[in-house]
């Protein structure tokens, strides 16, 4: 029993070791996932081809695409795509880094 939960323990830890997390700011309203984020600070985590973008109890999940540019971002900017007046989040670079994250349709 008490292997089992530090094998848990583990997987967990790993798995929130390998996440990258970021601070983001949408300023105006913004669709992720079917969902619109209202204007404001969130925490964004990253890993693989998942992305979690949260603001205290709401978070939304989408699949991205993680690419990498030809040098690194200066600072953190999100593109849009405008379909029926709604502001679709289309890509996020990551300020400091060369990632880019590519949201699927």
């Amino acid at each position: 029993m008490i292997k089992r939960v530090l094998l848990s323990l583990t997987t967990f830890a790993l798995v929130t070791a390998s996440a990258a997390s970021h601070r983001i700011t949408l300023f105006q309203p913004s669709v992720v996932s079917g969902t619109e984020l209202k204007p404001g600070d969130y925490k964004l985590e990253h890993s693989d081809s998942k992305v979690v973008i949260s603001q205290g109890k709401q978070s939304v999940e989408a699949q991205v695409k993680v690419e990498s540019g030809d040098s690194k971002f200066s600072a953190t900017s999100v593109r849009y795509a405008n379909a029926e007046g709604k502001y679709r989040v289309q890509e996020i670079r990551l300020g400091g880094t060369n990632t880019k994250l590519v949201f699927a349709n």
